[in-house]
């Protein structure tokens, strides 16, 4: 089996022209700002994907701004071939989506950061109605916000990311929303705040992060599916999940039977 290769630029440079004449590039957009345990996994299951099909070739990992990312939805503008995002109806129109949750669905569970000094605000929260009395924060650009106000919940769109930490930390807002996949790392990162988890309650909604393709290399997108597939069925999928994950999920703050889940439609997946 041929190995992938991985290689990181930020103006794609360092890929030898010998191997640019031997196997093919394949670039991939990567946040500029964050290297966390959510991107390193998907960079490392991408990899493990096509190696498993025996498909030969280079990942060049290539840095992009939040402005980027913005325009990264007709990946053919760009010189890119793929991304990561969480799914829409216009990604998955202008790109290849192959439709495997790569977080087994835990991206739409959002556990609620909030300031501790509000967390007694919400023990009187039961059901969607309540919860919409509050404010809530999300980038202007994510699915999220859609969702959110589709489901009549205020949300306030930002750019800005940190700031979105900030604002709830001062009370400003009431509830920043975070997958439970990234909520624990992100409290870490704000060690600093005087932001918690409200222990009793977290809304959930159908959504999923997808690799998506451009659409002039359909045999790479099935080359990615296959070996997804590949992995799911041999239990290689799950295990390298739980070893990013699982240590996250089980100290989340919730208890059966006291914790109240509230779901949200999600008309655009």
């Amino acid at each position: 089996m041929l190995p992938i290769k991985v290689s990181i630029s930020v103006f794609s440079l360092f890929v030898s022209f010998s191997l640019m004449a031997q196997e093919q590039i394949i670039n991939v957009a990567q946040k500029q700002d964050t290297q966390n345990a959510r991107e390193e996994y998907l960079n490392e299951l991408l990899v493990r994907a096509l190696e498993s099909v025996n498909y030969s070739g280079v990942i060049r990992m290539t840095p992009i701004s939040e402005l980027q990312k913005r325009k990264l939805i007709n990946l053919d503008d760009n010189e890119l071939d793929m991304y990561w995002s969480m799914s829409s109806p216009e990604r998955e129109a202008l790109a290849l989506a192959i439709k495997i949750p790569l977080f087994k669905g835990y991206i739409g569970k959002r556990a609620l950061l909030t300031n501790k000094q509000n967390l007694a605000r919400f023990k009187k929260v039961k059901n969607i109605e309540q919860l919409a009395t509050f404010s809530a924060v999300q980038g202007h650009n994510w699915p999220d916000t859609r969702i959110m106000s589709y489901n009549g919940l205020h949300v306030r769109p930002l750019t800005n990311y940190q700031a979105m930490f900030t604002l709830t930390s001062r009370g400003r807002i009431d509830y920043f929303p975070r997958s439970f996949i990234e909520v624990n790392s992100e409290l870490i990162e704000n060690k600093q705040s005087n932001l918690v988890i409200v222990p009793n309650l977290y809304i959930s909604y159908p959504t999923g992060i997808y690799y998506f393709v451009t659409k002039s290399k359909p045999e790479l997108a099935k080359a990615v599916e296959e070996g997804l597939i590949v992995m799911q069925e041999s239990g290689e999928f799950d295990a390298l999940f739980n070893e990013y994950f699982a240590k996250d999920l089980n100290t989340l703050p919730y208890t059966k039977g006291k914790t109240i889940e509230i779901k949200l439609d999600n008309p655009y997946f």
